[in-house]
């Protein structure tokens, strides 16, 4: 299994809105950027992400999981990017503040820092560990 991070903005997408679509999930379409692209290439069935609100709150807010890998992106014209099905697995019981991720010497290396822009990015299991920690999970 792997992990990621995958980032919307709340007034567009949010964690409540991903609970709401259930258990068929909901396309992670949209993502016009080739290494955010080429990260959800990388997702299989089961791999977990974290689910991070942009530019509102600019927090961690819960976990959803995998359950379709990457197919064409239906919203693409061009036919260039493609998509994943997510579901909504559990919502954080403490976010985790990027102020507070900042802080964390251990995770100054994960994406969220160093690529601060990237919408679909991977997170090691070490890192994982300490966001599900300091998340009192």
């Amino acid at each position: 299994m792997q992990y990621w991070l995958i980032k919307s903005e709340p007034d567009v997408w949010s964690l409540t809105q991903q609970e709401k679509a259930g258990v068929k999930g909901v396309i992670w379409d949209g993502v016009r950027n080739y290494q955010a692209r080429n990260n959800l290439k990388k997702m299989k069935n089961g791999d977990l992400c974290f689910f991070y609100h942009s530019n509102i709150g600019k927090e961690i807010v819960g976990i959803v999981e995998v359950i379709k890998e990457a197919f064409l992106d239906p919203t693409d014209k061009k036919r260039m990017f493609v998509a994943v099905m997510i579901r909504f697995k559990q919502k954080l019981k403490n976010p985790i503040k990027l102020e507070d991720i900042k802080k964390n010497s251990s995770l100054s290396e994960i994406p969220l820092i160093k690529q601060s822009r990237l919408s679909v990015m991977p997170i090691d299991s070490k890192s994982w560990k300490i966001l599900n920690k300091m998340s009192n999970i």
